[in-house]
């Protein structure tokens, strides 16, 4: 979550009238994250989520993302659900952005994490999986592999050229490497993004996911590759092995992974790093300097990627 485009109280009470959510109490921006705009919505019914959608996501795909987490929660896959105005619309005009008014959803990041919260979340994850294998529309990943040579050249001449010279020929070997879909490998809905700031959790139990706007059809394994390395690494790059088998542990509790995906884990683990050390760099250099946000610093992802380049033998208990 961040604030890239702001707005006003007056324009957020008007805007209120047209929700059967009562009056505006507070509105405060929420300047964590790096994709959309946000804002703590205090009503005088209740907490909600105002998102206003900024450039990255397309506005044609947005129907996608409020269909798939109303199918979630109606599969208890705890998540925000879209608050319809008094006509019936998800989506609504703000600031010349598509927006949309979230139920507030309970729980908070996990301040230390344990492995006991990594079994957690790969508990919830591999049941969100198979919940979303029944959820059949489609949509593209626009920062899959497709997208990284873009990224990187994106970046260049930005004073990152040593950087970006050590990710090139890694980045190629990857994209060789990469399985098709013809390969038989399971797909459905990926969350993509499943950070500890993403997932929440109160009184010591998993509560929820949030911000699901890089979620996507892809690689179930793929998204379980994601989170190893947003949950399982100090930023300077140490393996932290007893949440990676508990994180691993708990998904194969609700979901055994096939012997392709266990051979491919690997590689969806370098190129998860690869992706998110690719558009932090690009945010790094595009982030305007006015938005009410921190880019995050790409060089964790470095540690990470050099990490998996140099240990490619599992260490989980399949």
């Amino acid at each position: 979550m961040a604030v890239y485009t702001n707005v006003s109280e007056q324009q957020v009470s008007s805007c209120l009238q047209n929700y059967p959510i009562g009056q505006l109490v507070r509105l405060k921006g929420i300047a964590q994250g790096v994709e959309n705009s946000n804002f703590l919505l205090d009503t005088t019914q209740g907490k909600y989520i105002l998102t206003l959608y900024e450039k990255r996501i397309k506005r044609e795909e947005l129907p996608w993302y409020m269909d798939l987490m109303q199918f979630f929660a109606q599969h208890h896959i705890r998540c925000p659900l879209p608050v319809r105005t008094k006509e019936g619309e998800c989506l609504i005009e703000l600031n010349e952005r598509p927006a949309a008014i979230f139920t507030f959803l309970d729980g908070k990041e996990v301040s230390e994490i344990l492995p006991e919260h990594c079994f957690a979340l790969g508990v919830s994850m591999a049941r969100m999986h198979l919940v979303g294998l029944e959820f059949k529309q489609n949509k593209k990943n626009h920062v899959g592999p497709d997208s990284w040579n873009a990224l990187l050249e994106k970046s260049v001449n930005h004073g990152h050229d040593d950087l970006i010279r050590e990710i090139d020929p890694v980045l190629r070997k990857i994209i060789q490497s990469w399985p098709t879909r013809q390969e038989g490998l399971p797909v459905g809905q990926i969350h993509a993004d499943l950070f500890p700031d993403n997932v929440f959790f109160q009184d010591n139990y998993l509560s929820g996911f949030i911000d699901f706007y890089f979620a996507c059809t892809d690689f179930l394994a793929y998204d379980l590759a994601i989170a190893l390395n947003a949950w399982c690494f100090k930023e300077t790059g140490e393996y932290l092995v007893k949440r990676a088998r508990a994180l691993v542990a708990g998904y194969q509790s609700v979901r055994i992974l096939t012997e392709k995906e266990r051979l491919l884990l690997p590689i969806f683990k370098m190129g998860a790093a690869l992706r998110f050390l690719l558009t932090r760099l690009h945010d790094l250099v595009y982030t305007p300097s006015t938005a009410l946000v921190t880019p995050k610093d790409p060089q964790p992802y470095l540690y990470r990627l050099r990490y998996h380049q140099l240990n490619k033998v599992e260490t989980y208990e399949f």
